[in-house]
């Protein structure tokens, strides 16, 4: 298991990395707690722990039910994290077409729909239903299969409540755009989700820590969506010529990588195109950097370290240059060319002090 900050990587499928947040084991040790506390019985609390596990595994399938659709639409996942309140796979980005984003954003209950008609079907069929029985752990059905069908039906419909970053909000987005433009929808539903959260804050002050919970994840959820949307604004049909950075240094495929550390030192530049005469062959970032001078020294070459440049032209949109900067770790330098001609670079720093530039415009 290897940790990235505060998740830990736990598996690979279907070409999409899966999380586990460090904080996700609490929730087992919070659920064996709550079925001791309601049961007595260590079979109860390993009801309790096995049912909880069945669910992050339906939890999982359903965020593969966004992943792989969103993939037909040609847009890829970084990584799926499991976290106490549910699962967050994180799209490269949300289709820009309203009817591709609900069905995105759809797929995801579906998932858990089919799960829940798969366990009526065999349920049904068996005839394994049990009355309700107030007394079982969490006032859910003591029969196992039966829990799943119930907590599937739970998923699908919490999951479309119309507040960012739920599914329902989501949807309710792709639906206003239709008619009022994707900005002001965005700013709209990140208001009702807020109120959302305000409600589910408000019950969960009643005696629900969980509530409480989710509430700041909608209500911190909402506020990124409205500021990513408001940013694309900002961003879109700009080109990138307006914020390149025109003043940089770069390095040849044959110097040492004493070069690059004299660079780094002197300035403020830490990843640097790597130019043949005047064509582009590679980048070399500061983690490059400091991998080679680890593994060969000072005097190790820039050509062993370096990575395949990602090139722009001039007129290339902003907004499609940071979408493919936080597309993933590889991409953190965007080599801008005219004619084939370097001419500027941009990255995720730069387009942050022209976003800053432009706010202060608008304010004078």
């Amino acid at each position: 298991m290897r940790w990235t900050g505060w998740s830990a990587k736990i598996g690979r499928f279907a070409g999409i990395d899966l999380y586990m947040h460090a904080t996700f084991p609490l929730l087992f040790i919070w659920v064996g707690f709550i079925y001791w506390m309601q049961t007595g019985t260590v079979e109860g609390v390993l009801f309790g722990m096995t049912f909880i596990a069945v669910l992050f595994l339906c939890v999982i399938l359903h965020e593969y039910g966004h992943a792989l659709t969103a993939r037909r639409y040609g847009i890829g996942t970084r990584y799926i994290t499991l976290l106490p309140i549910g699962g967050l796979a994180a799209l490269e980005r949300m289709p820009k077409d309203p009817r591709q984003e609900i069905v995105v954003a759809l797929m995801g209950p579906a998932v858990n729909v089919a799960i829940a008609f798969g366990l009526l079907v065999v349920l049904t069929l068996s005839g394994g239903w049990s009355p309700p029985d107030m007394d079982a752990p969490m006032l859910m059905p003591a029969n196992f299969l039966q829990s799943v069908f119930v907590a599937n039906i739970f998923l699908a419909v919490f999951n479309m409540i119309p507040a960012f970053p739920m599914d329902g909000g989501r949807v309710l987005r792709a639906v206003l755009s239709f008619r009022m433009g994707r900005l002001r929808a965005t700013q709209l539903a990140a208001r009702i989700g807020q109120t959302v959260a305000i409600f589910f804050g408000l019950v969960g002050l009643l005696g629900n820590p969980l509530l409480i919970l989710i509430a700041v994840f909608i209500w911190i959820g909402a506020a990124s969506e409205a500021g990513a949307s408001e940013v694309e604004t900002q961003l879109h049909r700009k080109p990138v010529a307006r914020a390149m950075i025109t003043e940089f240094h770069t390095l040849a495929p044959w110097e040492p990588l004493s070069r690059a550390v004299d660079l780094t030192l002197a300035g403020t530049q830490k990843d640097f195109p790597v130019l043949d005469g005047r064509r582009v062959v590679g980048v070399a970032n500061q983690t490059a950097i400091l991998r080679g001078l680890r593994d060969h020294g000072l005097h190790g070459r820039i050509s062993e370290i370096m990575s395949a440049a990602t090139t722009a032209e001039t007129d290339a949109d902003l907004f499609e240059l940071l979408e493919a900067l936080q597309q993933g770790e590889d991409v953190r330098l965007i080599c801008i060319l005219r004619r084939g001609e370097l001419v500027g670079l941009i990255d995720m720093e730069n387009i942050s002090e022209f976003l800053r530039i432009e706010a202060a415009l608008r304010d004078h």
